[in-house]
């Protein structure tokens, strides 16, 4: 399959490198604006083994890829305010599309995106790769095969290193992403929704800017972007799910930790040790029954990226549902709904106040 790449900046470099482990995807062209990122993407396509790097054409817009390269799909990397524009004229082609999360930056935009992927021929794939993860796929389905027994409580932690530079520091400003509770978080609240198997009520978030990027300036703004926060959801099966992010923790010995409670056991993973613990219910003081089990990615799919091999094993779900093998795993619609749970999110933050979906047209 011939990939196109829409942006070739930091999460490009990724791709690009879990491209090379799958011997039937080429990459054809390279979209950027910026010459410096089309010239790192070829620095990296030759790293990974593409002969002719330098021969791959690089296009300022898409209007003038489409006009000059035959490709079968695309991975739209480019920054988060610039996916809407950038997808229309993707959208009147019959490419597949796989665009990097969040979708867009407000609902209204979202909302327009997944009419416009109605009735298209190519699949559309918005890239959650939480999912993916090896650790969190197992976690998934034991949740789902009923290893806790009844879901009643799920605790997503992440405890991390600041928002990485990007060209233009785009990312320090919530008119550009979203807001945090978007653009990072879109992953957990797709998470969520995965685990639950149920719709969210209602959003309570406490966040604020309070260490990261206080000392930064740009045309005289500070960056304005949530640096911590706790967020609880309300899903209308009765399961609460909590979300708590610190992203001045760089020192953390696990990036992520997932944590599922029901009536008869507590299950927990950890990323990126891969640990994965069940410790079922007993009575009180006796002996525990905890089981610790090791849940293994490969290495070559951990190297290839910073998301603990996600990217790879959501790059073969994508060429599955784009060859017809398999379904979409991650449609228009859970994007919207990502993005519409973090943007109560960000207004409960602003508002001290707790945020119903509904109010947003969920």
């Amino acid at each position: 399959m011939r990939f196109a790449l829409v942006g070739t900046g930091l999460m490009a470099q990724e791709h690009i490198r879990n491209l090379a482990l799958v011997p039937t995807a080429s990459v054809v062209a390279l979209v950027d604006p910026e010459p410096s990122s089309i010239a790192w993407a070829r620095r990296s396509l030759t790293e990974t083994g593409t002969a002719d790097a330098d021969a791959i054409p690089g296009f300022a817009d898409v209007t003038s890829m489409l006009g000059s390269v035959t490709a079968d799909a695309v991975i739209v990397c480019a920054p988060n305010y610039l996916h809407h524009d950038v997808l229309l004229p993707l959208l009147a082609t019959d490419l597949h599309i796989l665009c990097e999360k969040p979708l867009c930056t407000t609902i209204e935009d979202t909302r327009d995106i997944v009419a416009r992927t109605k009735g298209r021929t190519g699949i559309f794939w918005v890239g959650m790769e939480y999912r993916f993860m090896p650790p969190v796929s197992s976690f998934i389905a034991d949740i789902h095969a009923g290893q806790t027994g009844t879901l009643r409580r799920i605790a997503l932690h992440e405890h991390r290193f600041p928002f990485l530079r990007k060209v233009g520091d785009w990312n320090r400003f919530n008119r550009n992403t979203g807001g945090t509770m978007v653009e990072k978080c879109c992953h957990f609240f797709d998470l969520m929704r995965v685990i639950v198997g149920a719709e969210p009520v209602s959003v309570f978030c406490s966040g604020a800017a309070d260490v990261n990027h206080r000392d930064e300036r740009y045309d005289g703004q500070t960056p304005d972007i949530i640096d911590n926060s706790y967020t609880v959801v309300d899903f209308d099966n009765g399961v609460r799910a909590m979300l708590d992010l610190c992203m001045f923790a760089e020192g953390s010995e696990e990036q992520e930790e997932l944590v599922a409670i029901g009536d008869k056991a507590k299950l927990s993973v950890g990323i990126p040790s891969g640990i994965k613990t069940l410790a079922p219910r007993v009575e009180v003081n006796a002996p525990k029954a905890v089981v610790r089990t090791h849940v293994e990615t490969p290495a070559d799919a951990l190297a290839a990226g910073h998301h603990h091999g996600a990217t790879y094993y959501q790059l073969l779900a994508f060429l599955d549902a784009a060859e017809g093998r398999a379904p979409v795993l991650v449609t228009p619609e859970d994007g919207l709904k990502a993005v519409m749970m973090g943007t109560a999110a960000e207004i409960s933050a602003r508002e001290k106040r707790v945020v119903t979906l509904s109010e947003l047209g969920y």
